[in-house]
């Protein structure tokens, strides 16, 4: 029957005996899609087409060619002639369901709970230009299971160059991880060009921690184990909130903004953060500061000058191939951390690319993830 599934490693798959005549036992297109599919998480941007896709499919009633020219793979040789064989016999709508539900699988669960998002202000934020969603900072929350929770929690900093935001592999990837984990994490949707550009992102990541430590009871976390975790521009975004702090706005008539706005450690995944060295990302500082900022400005920005004994624990990782945003940024960072005596730990991947997010399909550069999980729990935020 439609509507009940089988998990299988990241694919979830239909059952019952529509399903099982057409994916079950040794059928070559399901191995096919269990081995294919999960390599293709990085391209979740581009299933907006499928619909188009679809309706190609209707007129040629090619399974194989929907998928070359979708997912620009070819089948295993030795598979090909029976996926071939195969397709001809299923019904075209089946073989739009299939592929619908694959292609979600790589996105979420079908079954997955809808998080809350809580608006950072009541009212507009300050500043705002309009009314629209992307004039609305916000909070999506993912609470973690109640029989592991722990009372940690994480305002997630999705990338993009202050000009998008990577939602998924640097958003709700991250968020689920975190929850597996036990700890509490809030997505922050945050303010971006060409709409916004400095201060607004930084007040909405500062109106962050400081709403989900006002409401630290509510989420039954510990007012200081309240982290930030940020990747790319984001972790550019995530380090000047643990440079450019305060302890609360003394007598504020919004009670949230009495909280401080300081994080209490901090995840850095292959930030941004020097906007005056060679290694600048300089589409995150355009969309950040516009056209032509203040020298001044620029100088503060740059997050390695910044740093004090105040400046919270800092994980950070990077990769020495990443040539989007160079290590040197983690570096800079990482000695300024330790000359000032702040906590730190660095890890910096030989092999990968910028924006890997938690690297699902690279054995080796997914194992950051473990290095990072070690740290939660030697700092002991995962008691």
């Amino acid at each position: 029957m439609v509507g009940q599934f089988d998990f299988v490693g990241r694919a979830i798959l239909p059952r019952g005996p529509l399903w099982g005549r057409l994916l079950g036992g040794h059928s070559p297109l399901k191995a096919w899609l269990l081995a294919e599919l999960p390599a293709y998480k990085t391209k979740l941007a581009h299933y907006r087409k499928l619909a188009s896709y679809f309706e190609e499919m209707k007129k040629t009633k090619d399974i194989l060619a929907l998928l070359v020219t979708f997912f620009r793979i070819k089948p295993p040789a030795p598979h090909a002639q029976k996926c071939t064989k195969l397709h001809k016999s299923l019904p075209v709508k089946a073989l739009a369901l299939i592929l619908s539900l694959a292609a979600g699988a790589l996105g979420q669960p079908p079954t997955a709970a809808q998080h809350k998002v809580e608006m950072l202000w009541p009212a507009a934020a300050p500043g705002a230009v309009g009314t629209e969603d992307a004039d609305k900072p916000s909070l999506t929350i993912y609470p973690a299971p109640e029989k592991s929770a722990v009372q940690t929690a994480v305002v997630v900093c999705p990338g993009g160059g202050y000009g998008m935001l990577a939602k998924d592999h640097e958003g709700d990837q991250i968020a689920r991880w975190l929850n597996s984990l036990g700890i509490q994490a809030f997505v922050l949707q945050y303010r971006i060009a060409p709409r916004y550009h400095y201060p607004a992102p930084l007040l909405d990541a500062q109106r962050a921690i400081r709403f989900v430590r006002a409401h630290a009871a509510d989420y039954h976390i510990a007012h200081n184990r309240i982290g930030i975790w940020g990747f790319s521009a984001g972790g550019h975004l995530a380090s000047t909130a643990g440079t450019h702090f305060d302890y609360g706005v003394r007598d504020a008539p919004d009670q949230i903004d009495g909280n401080s706005s300081r994080p209490d450690f901090m995840i850095l995944a292959y930030p941004v953060i020097s906007f005056t060295t060679p290694y600048t990302h300089q589409g995150s500082l355009h969309n950040l500061l516009g056209d032509h900022p203040d020298p001044q400005l620029v100088a503060s920005l740059s997050n390695e000058t910044q740093v004090t004994a105040q400046t919270p624990p800092t994980f950070l990782f990077h990769t020495d191939e990443d040539n989007g945003v160079p290590p040197e940024n983690s570096v800079l960072f990482y000695l300024a951390l330790r000359k000032a005596g702040v906590p730190a730990e660095l890890h910096i991947y030989e092999r990968g690319p910028h924006g890997v997010g938690l690297a699902p399909t690279d054995a080796v550069l997914a194992t950051w993830a473990a290095r990072l999980k070690d740290w939660l729990e030697i700092r002991g935020l995962l008691q």
